[in-house]
């Protein structure tokens, strides 16, 4: 038994059969997973709805092809364990978004200075020291300024500018020493007043913040502090904004985001201008050619321009929150689609269409199921 589903102009574009199959999806109401449960529900795909915190969540899959799990860097439990779940079950013949090429550098700086580096990837260079004599020695012969940076956060949380070689020493003793929590409550505070001054959010929210001055949240205190290693950037001036442009298999969509008032960060600014008109359509064509080199199914990536002029990726991601404000998206070959659309449906129609393949002649079934 097959399916196809028409949801919007872009889906009617590339509509694909559903095996006749269960696909697994993490009881969450929050992320992607909201939709994926709700369309499955229109459209007559099976599926269940399973619990990835539990001890059994191996035994709750067994007969299923696949797991859609949209982990969180801010969730304690996502961090202990969503990658290690993940990965495991797509060791053993699970179709898993997101599968390992495409989220292993997720939230991990590190991991994507070297991978940068390893496929030669355009960026800005990076330097990352894991002991603090050789951190010293270069802070003394580098040139300010560096963009400092911790291994995990998002929205430009902990990232600051470094303008000369005190300033980076003192970052470098006290990373050697008891090290970086990975998240501020007073920057916490900080981000909520500005959005609360922008529109972005109410008074409520501000409340919130002045809460967490003494009541952290819980994934800080997984990760602790940050300590055994410094990681500083090159800076890129006279960028205003930066594009974060998003692909998800053949198509993609864009966003220039300004940087905030008096600042050099645009991740978190809540200033956005969404559409063709605003996107480098190179930064486009750079980010499907991304995808490809990394053999991500999802990828959101974070584009600056280099003093040169040139493009440079500072960091990417698989996951993101999706408002549903772009006018369109590009296709592979750099078509531009004017329509609405939903990145979650796009997603299912990748985890569907590998099903379709492993289910064709020939392909074995999962190695789940008993010999």
């Amino acid at each position: 038994m097959s399916y196809v589903w028409i949801e919007s102009e872009a889906d009617q574009q590339n509509p694909r059969s559903v095996i006749n199959t269960m696909l697994a999806i993490h009881d969450s109401r929050s992320g992607f997973h909201p939709h994926w449960v709700d369309y499955c529900r229109k459209n007559g795909i099976p599926y269940k709805v399973v619990d990835c915190y539990a001890n059994n969540i191996v035994e709750q899959v067994k007969d299923c092809r696949a797991l859609l799990w949209h982990h969180s860097h801010s969730d304690p439990r996502d961090i202990l364990i969503a990658r290690q779940i993940l990965f495991a079950l797509e060791h053993a013949g699970l179709t898993v978004f997101p599968d390992f090429r495409t989220a292993w550098h997720f939230d991990d700086k590190i991991g994507q200075k070297y991978l940068f580096e390893a496929l030669d990837i355009p960026r800005l260079p990076t330097y990352v020291f894991v002991e603090r004599t050789p951190a010293l020695e270069w802070a003394s012969t580098t040139d300010y300024p560096k963009v400092f940076k911790l291994r995990h956060g998002a929205s430009s949380s902990r990232v600051q500018i470094v303008r000369n070689e005190n300033q980076a020493r003192r970052l470098i003793r006290r990373a050697f020493g008891r090290g970086l929590p990975v998240y501020s409550p007073w920057n916490n505070l900080k981000e909520r007043i500005y959005k609360w001054r922008q529109g972005q959010s109410d008074a409520i929210d501000v409340a919130k913040g002045i809460g967490r001055l003494f009541n952290p949240p819980r994934f800080s205190k997984v990760l602790g502090r940050q300590t055994g290693y410094v990681l500083f950037q090159d800076f890129a001036p006279d960028n205003d904004s930066d594009l974060r442009i998003t692909v998800i298999g053949d198509k993609a969509y864009g966003v220039r985001r300004w940087v905030r008032p008096g600042d050099f960060r645009a991740s978190g600014s809540g200033r956005h201008l969404h559409g063709p008109e605003h996107v480098d359509i190179e930064a486009v064509a750079m980010a499907f050619r991304l995808a490809k080199k990394l053999g991500s199914s999802c990828l959101a990536c974070d584009i600056l321009y280099k003093p040169d002029g040139g493009l440079a990726v500072v960091e990417v991601s698989y996951g993101f929150r999706f408002r549903g404000n772009s006018p369109g998206f590009w296709d592979s070959s750099l078509k531009w689609h004017a329509c609405k659309f939903r990145v979650e449906t796009w997603m299912l129609h990748l985890v569907l269409s590998d099903l379709d393949r492993k289910e064709a002649p020939g392909r074995p079934g999962s190695s789940l199921e008993k010999d």
